[in-house]
């Protein structure tokens, strides 16, 4: 199941939408953050209940599909590197602030996993850091 199955849910969309905006793409995207904050918990090796509890937060209102989706890609193995690749191009910074949020950036295995992540799209170190910065995380670069 994906974010937005239901074809209520689509057509509440579309109307939300400013002219001009794709619900295909929107949805994409949504369905992208999603999973780079999933990801990110993921990163350590296990997923707690309280960065489970964080990550439906984040989503506020969900319906049931979208709570299985979450629930598939929590149970789902990490792929770092096959995630990066289905990153659309132009989201590589949001998704990078994303999967920063979605952890406590405390063990060695998330810092690796967000190198990995600067590496895959290509950002540099200062970039990094400014992001880092932003949300108030330790940084990953001196």
């Amino acid at each position: 199941a994906q974010l937005g199955d239901s074809q209520h849910a689509r057509e509440q969309l579309a109307a939300q939408l400013p002219a001009g905006f794709d619900v295909d793409r929107v949805e994409q995207q949504a369905e992208t953050l999603v999973r780079a904050m999933i990801n990110s918990a993921k990163s350590d090796g296990q997923v707690d209940q309280q960065e489970q509890e964080r990550i439906i937060g984040q989503l506020g209102d969900v319906t049931p599909d979208e709570l299985d989706f979450v629930r598939t890609e929590l149970a789902t193995p990490l792929d770092a590197q096959g995630f990066i690749r289905s990153v659309p191009r132009g989201m590589e910074q949001q998704v990078y602030t994303m999967s920063l949020m979605g952890i406590d950036l405390d063990t060695n295995q998330e810092a690796q996993y967000l190198h990995q992540l600067a590496q895959g799209f290509g950002m540099d170190a200062d970039t990094c850091n400014a992001i880092h910065d932003k949300l108030g995380a330790p940084r990953l670069y001196r």
